[in-house]
């Protein structure tokens, strides 16, 4: 038997730009309104003095813009001491240092055309490192503005087809955005219902609403074609607006929309009949005739009238046509761009109808929470290519990224008037690809997170206020962890600012990064803590008790080997779960962990009714060790990079060496390759299973793994805990969190060992 087992362990410079207003056409050939902006540059065009390649792609009334740069970043690093011939009793295990990495970062910015010259000007200003000599350029704004690019950068434009650069930036954010599709309800408690990620995104129809309507069916990455479209679109929607309202601005004409009533001018059906058209199945409150009364009505109709009829015509009209595409070629997944849509609640609320109303329920309307940069990612990867930047993982940087809107005018309404200029996307290389693990029963269904806080209103509001107490720890913590860094508590104040204005965010806007979860507000913490270089704040309590643990492991294995099989197997898991009580990103634990140093392993079981040292080495080590006994091999997993403290890949190689110098079960496995140590790809607390290290897939497929055993409050119950696999599992964590132990109807410090058969 082989197993995969996985274990736990505002100070700002502001810049004010000022738009002169122009009386005539400006260099370009584009007219100039009066606008002035206020913006931390800090925060919207980030890291600017390292881009090294760029992308454009400029729309009617937006300009979105690509980069991509090299972020220098702090990580901590560990490295085994040589103790040959030395005492090595009071050493430390291991060297701990933290060193500059540097990394690559994919950059993206919406802005309004209003003030593309002012930002051209900006960037140039600070460009310093780039290296090409080339700006990619898409969407008809490209032609109208070229001149002005090239004069504002030095840089040559060199235009890409439209439609190639939509469909190259589609198929990226399906592959690395988590919850990147929704649908929206406009009557429930959350406007946008988030997708799981398909694995498998072809094929699918992509409806790009602009000034027309392209109807594209895309097969693979490279393969795609132009199905059908029509003549009546975004443009028809703001052409007749403006000739019936007198509103010249889009975005003031879906305003005017919101506020009316369109069957003061649409005939119904019952208009009609009297009622429904009980032959057809009509319901009588269908439209039988958009603007059907105005040729009988002796009144002037409102604008907001007019404007909301005018939208559900041209709305239902593109909806009845995807549907019939979609039935034509056979296809589920139905996804709507372009300007038309922007995020925009009317609009997707009658395409959604639309869609659902002629597909009878059959499909679903499709929304993508990037829609707006598709263009400029696909036009960015054109210039990309000889980098080949597909064979790469890549994952949304919360602390950089401004997230999704509400669409509810009441919702944040300042955030809305700044997401309203500018919008911000930032995309992180990862180091290795990431790949779903092969033992899930389905992929394609698969959900990593137990609780839904976007659904959830109880436990989001609980969550959010947990997240907000615990703030002030952990920033103490981070500034504790560099005691030799002159500007720590500097960087640490700016963290805990950054991390609370984006909790406030998620209070209002819980939709922002997709499905709101513990494992999303864990993650964008830590993003928050790596954007102001605390790479590991608990490495140094790591260090510690891994050396604590080790001087006492001899002594646990003695006291195991001498009990009686059953015992025996109880007093494992009971060590297994105990030391999965030391816990620093769980209140109670900490609270006791910082009141009772004292406080080990032994007290720890006694509790019973993550992480590193006592985890790792008097609770997972054992637990190993029993099953290699067995003859079963074992693949142990740990986390490619630090979370709390929880033990990282680099960690558990030094403290396996050392326990193989103390242990002939362990030492023989290692060099016979029967205990294999892996990363899993993630630097969480949680764990997603769909994004795993490759090598670690490839490995699990190879070695024919029949037993999943999950252990950590994180990765088996905050995630995980109705994960379904094609094997048997174990999912097993103590409960650390009294809310969440009441919720599961338990108490704290309860037990969940959970072994599940996979159904025939």
């Amino acid at each position: 038997m082989r197993i995969y087992l996985h274990t736990d362990e505002a100070g700002q410079e502001w810049v004010a730009f000022k738009m002169a207003e122009r009386g005539g056409r400006g260099s370009g050939g584009h007219g100039s309104l009066d606008k002035s902006i206020t913006l931390p540059p800090d925060e919207i065009f980030r890291n600017l003095e390292n881009a090294k390649r760029f992308a454009i792609d400029i729309g009617g009334s937006l300009t979105k813009l690509a980069y991509y740069s090299t972020v220098q970043h702090k990580v901590a690093r560990v490295r085994s001491f040589d103790h040959s011939g030395k005492d090595i009793e009071n050493e430390p295990l291991y060297e701990i240092t933290v060193q500059e990495e540097i990394t690559a970062r994919l950059h993206f910015i919406k802005f309004e055309n209003t003030y593309i010259e002012t930002c051209l000007d900006f960037i140039k200003d600070h460009l310093v490192n780039t290296e090409t000599k080339v700006i990619k350029a898409t969407g008809g704004g490209a032609y109208k503005f070229k001149d002005l690019i090239e004069k504002k950068l030095g840089l040559k434009v060199d235009k890409e087809d439209v439609m190639t650069c939509l469909i190259k930036g589609c198929n990226f954010v399906l592959r690395n955005i988590p919850h990147e599709v929704f649908a929206y309800q406009k009557d429930s408690d959350t406007e946008f219902r988030f997708q799981t990620n398909d694995p498998n995104i072809f094929p699918y129809l992509l409806v790009n609403i602009g000034s027309g309507v392209s109807i594209v069916k895309v097969e693979t990455e490279d393969k795609f074609e132009w199905i059908g479209g029509s003549s009546i679109g975004g443009g028809t929607f703001w052409g007749l607006g403006a000739l019936l309202t007198k509103t010249k601005k889009f975005d003031e004409l879906l305003q005017l929309a919101s506020k009316g009533q369109h069957t003061n001018v649409d005939m119904l059906v019952k208009d009609v009949y009297g009622g429904a058209y009980q032959t057809l199945g009509l319901s009588g409150n269908l439209i039988a005739s958009s603007f059907g009364k105005s040729t009988t009505a002796d009144k002037e109709f409102s604008k907001e009238d007019m404007a909301k009829s005018l939208l559900h015509m041209i709305s239902n009209d593109i909806g009845q046509l995807a549907c019939l595409y979609a039935k034509l070629h056979n296809l589920e997944k139905i996804y709507f761009g372009g300007f038309f849509i922007r995020g925009h609640p009317v609009t997707m609320r009658t395409i959604t109808y639309s869609i659902n109303f002629f597909s009878k329920g059959e499909v679903q309307a499709l929304f993508l929470r990037h829609e707006g940069y598709l263009g400029a990612i696909g036009a960015f990867l054109k210039g990309a290519e000889q980098d080949n930047p597909n064979q790469y993982s890549w994952g949304e940087n919360y602390a950089g990224s401004s997230g999704l809107m509400s669409t509810s005018p009441d919702v944040y309404p300042m955030q809305r008037t700044r997401s309203g200029t500018f919008d911000m996307l930032e995309m992180d290389r990862l180091e290795r690809p990431l790949v779903n693990l092969p033992l899930l029963k389905d992929p394609s269904t698969y959900i990593p997170d137990t609780v839904d806080l976007t659904d959830d209103a109880m436990a989001r509001k609980y969550w959010l206020t947990c997240f907000e107490e615990a703030l002030d720890g952990v920033a103490k913590r981070a500034a504790a962890s560099q005691p030799d860094s002159m500007d720590a508590l500097e960087r640490a104040e700016k963290f805990r600012q950054k991390y609370w204005n984006k909790l406030q965010t998620l209070r209002q806007q819980p939709f922002a990064y997709g499905t709101l979860t513990v494992r999303s507000l864990l993650d964008t913490r830590e993003h928050c803590l790596n954007e102001f270089n605390f790479p590991d704040p608990y490495s140094k309590i790591k260090q510690k008790e891994n050396g604590i643990a080790l001087k006492c492991f001899h002594s646990v294995i003695e006291s195991l080997d001498s009990l009686d099989w059953e015992e025996r197997q109880f007093a494992l898991v009971k060590g297994l779960l105990a030391g999965n009580v030391f816990d620093w990103g769980a209140k109670a634990v900490s609270d006791v962990l910082e009141s009772e140093p004292q406080f080990g392993f032994e007290e720890a079981k006694s509790k019973l009714q993550d992480n590193s040292g006592i985890d790792i080495i008097l609770g997972v080590f054992p637990f190993v060790r029993e099953l290699l006994s067995r003859g079963t091999e074992v693949i142990l997993a740990c986390n490619s990079g630090p979370a709390l403290n929880d033990v990282t890949y680099s960690e558990s190689l030094i403290v396996t060496e050392r326990i193989a110098a103390m242990d002939p079960i362990i030492q023989s496995a290692l060099k016979e390759e029967k205990l294999l140590l892996v990363q899993t790809g993630s630097s969480s607390p949680c764990l997603d299973l769909s994004r795993l290290d490759k090598g670690l897939a490839v490995l699990v497929r190879e070695r024919k793994t029949d037993l999943v055993i999950i252990e950590g409050m994180g990765r088996a119950i905050h995630t995980n805990y109705y994960a379904a696999f094609k094997c048997e599992s174990l999912k097993l964590a103590v409960i650390k969190n009294s809310w969440l132990a009441d919720r599961l109807g338990g108490k704290i410090f309860s037990v969940i060992f959970k072994y599940e058969v996979p159904c025939q």
